[in-house]
């Protein structure tokens, strides 16, 4: 047996689970589901694949992972997390049947390189490739981070290591139909929004510390901490622009145009919109008490 486990999060995910439960079959790792209540035939596919499941009612990613990190009885020394849209490549197949736990003994975590496709074309530019993610780490080391409300990562003290040779494949097919994506980045928003709004009145602190040469999450946290700064409504004309013309989202073609429009733009706007009338609304309550106070004088 590898001295490796897979971990995957899935609800209703009949259309990718046989992708990925295929692509690391021949490693012969353990495999653990966390599903959240999936009325399609994602259990059945489980079954095929001799996953052990659990289930667990989703409220956001960090939360779901962190449930999933702890109801299993993991007896390998290693995990590896997954998403069920993500594909494990053949080349980093590859590298998983040599890995070996006494070869690694002063690392904790590894990234891999991720490949990302949309609307079936890869995204090569725009900022979206390298994009390295944490995703194989120690058990009972590496944990998942509660101060997220959308974007998750995890945490790993120690050291981590790059594998940038080798990739898992991220595409989420059920986002070829456009109204599928707008519709899940806009339930996204809300949780955005709700985050950034907490992180304004210091409410909520970042875990990873922002490192622009540090550790490739350490980098994303900096350039949060820039972007939380930035001026509401401003700010996506600016990473649009940014993302399109100096990162060269413009060479990912047609898709390319979509996906950064929507991703870069669209959905940022919209989470300035609702940080606005979350302000609003709490100007709003702060006033309707503090005239319901002064009544009570």
């Amino acid at each position: 047996m590898p001295d490796f486990s897979f971990i995957i999060l899935t609800y209703n995910e009949e259309l990718h689970l046989p992708r990925l439960l295929s692509s690391v079959k021949d490693l012969q790792a353990p495999i653990f589901v966390l599903d959240s209540g999936s009325n399609d035939k994602t259990l059945d596919i489980c079954k095929e694949f001799d996953a052990t499941v659990k289930t667990n009612a989703f409220e956001n990613h960090p939360k779901q992972w962190n449930v999933a990190l702890s109801c299993f009885c993991i007896k390998t020394p290693w995990i590896i997390a997954l998403d069920a849209d993500q594909i494990v490549t053949a080349e980093l197949s590859e590298q998983l049947k040599k890995f070996k736990d006494h070869d690694f003994k002063e690392v904790n975590g590894i990234y891999f390189n991720r490949k990302n496709f949309f609307k079936g074309k890869w995204l090569r530019y725009g900022g979206y490739y390298p994009k390295y993610l944490l995703k194989m780490f120690r058990t009972s080391v590496g944990y998942s981070d509660l101060n997220e409300n959308m974007d998750h990562r995890f945490i790993v003290p120690g050291k981590n290591i790059v594998w940038k040779n080798g990739h898992i494949i991220e595409e989420n097919l059920k986002e070829n139909e456009i109204s599928f994506w707008i519709q899940k980045h806009n339930r996204y928003s809300d949780l955005v929004a709700e985050e950034e709004y907490q992180r304004r009145r210091n409410l909520r602190q970042q875990t990873v510390a922002p490192k622009f040469f540090g550790t490739p999450d350490e980098r994303i946290a900096y350039f949060k901490k820039m972007w939380w700064r930035m001026p509401l409504f401003g700010r996506p004309f600016f990473y649009f622009f940014y993302r399109y013309f100096v990162q060269l989202g413009i060479l990912d073609g047609k898709q390319g145009l979509i996906f950064h429009f929507l991703q870069g733009f669209w959905f940022r706007f919209v989470v300035d919109i609702k940080i606005m009338e979350l302000k609003k609304n709490s100007l709003h309550a702060y006033q309707n008490k503090t005239s319901s106070s002064a009544k009570h004088l």
